[in-house]
């Protein structure tokens, strides 16, 4: 495939999962939502260097587009969704920080040791992921 048509595409798959997550986190339960993005791996890639390279640039560039109004949660779920069906196993994490007194929520994709989306990731404690069947909490710490 060609590269412009492979950008596209991914452009294409890209805003179509960030509307449909966008819709399911704000009409299913968080239960429904965080089960489905706990699933078991059904297949997984090792080398999937490229087609993770692409689900990264799609879902950053679709993101930035005002009419999606992607929500980090949003954009996670459905890079997530993206990766999971390229067989490349992710985590998806969710973390809390204080700004300005107020509690902030983010949400970011990891593969491996790596965040592939969602970098501003440092100043956010962990208090949870998804990914690989199994869900990991971490005490939630709040200074």
């Amino acid at each position: 495939m060609k590269p412009a048509a492979m950008r596209r595409a991914y452009l294409r798959e890209a805003s179509l999962m960030i509307a449909l997550a966008s819709v399911a986190v704000r009409i299913l339960p968080a239960a429904q939502v965080f089960a489905w993005a706990n699933r078991s791996q059904q297949h997984r890639k090792r080398f999937a260097v490229d087609e993770m390279d692409w689900v990264a640039w799609s879902i950053e560039k679709m993101s930035a587009k005002p009419w999606l109004n992607a929500s980090c949660l949003s954009s996670a779920l459905a890079a997530h969704a993206m990766l999971r069906r390229r067989g490349i196993a992710s985590r998806l994490c969710l973390g809390v920080a204080r700004d300005e007194g107020a509690l902030v929520a983010h949400a970011w994709i990891e593969v491996g040791q790596d965040v592939i989306v969602g970098a501003e990731t440092g100043r956010f404690t962990r208090i949870a992921q998804f990914g690989g069947g199994r869900t990991i909490r971490g005490p939630i710490q709040v200074d």
